[in-house]
């Protein structure tokens, strides 16, 4: 089944959006490697005739975001653990700021794959990205996204005095079914 042209809205009742982020530094061993969920998020895909007339956009909620899982470290995480990372990232990194996306252009690469480029407003600053989709049989959408936290005037999170960090690249991704 292939996609029809037409407007789709995808959001938590159809899909997921995650954030993974790794460590580094001296200490690195100490930290873990993060699983985080954004519960509050939508995207629409406008699907045009001329694939390459196409759009693509998303906002999600920065402060609806939960910790799943973190790997690695010295000990698990607890779920205060957890609660105080999400604190620690609505205080200290986003800051509460909306994150949106529009993309600039939609370039369809064959067998439901499309190279996206756009606009990521991302802690109060908008900077260019790509990424690739694919929209597959079925109606699934899979994508995801690098974003390099400093690009975005981002200072990453750092403990024990900098000997443990988190990694600048953080991954974003979506997994989402339309129709």
């Amino acid at each position: 089944m292939t996609i029809e042209p037409g407007t789709y809205e995808l959001g938590p009742q159809n899909g997921t959006l995650m954030v993974r982020t790794g460590k580094g530094g001296a200490a690195s061993k100490a930290g873990h490697n993060l699983l985080i969920r954004v519960e509050r998020w939508s995207a629409t895909v406008q699907l045009a005739a001329d694939e390459a007339q196409s759009t693509m956009s998303l906002s999600a909620d920065s402060q609806s975001f939960t910790v799943l899982e973190g790997t690695g470290g010295v000990k698990g995480l607890s779920e205060d653990d957890k609660r105080g990372i999400v604190k620690t990232i609505n205080k200290e990194v986003l800051k509460g700021t909306p994150i949106e996306f529009r993309s600039t252009a939609v370039r369809p690469d064959g067998g439901g794959r499309y190279h996206v480029t756009g606009d990521l407003k991302l802690s109060g600053s908008t900077n260019l990205i790509a990424f690739d989709v694919q929209l597959g049989d079925g109606g699934q959408v899979t994508g995801s996204a690098t974003v390099t936290q400093t690009q975005w005037g981002m200072k990453p999170y750092t403990a024990l005095f900098g000997a443990l960090r988190v990694a600048d690249e953080v991954n974003i991704s979506i997994d989402a079914r339309i129709g």
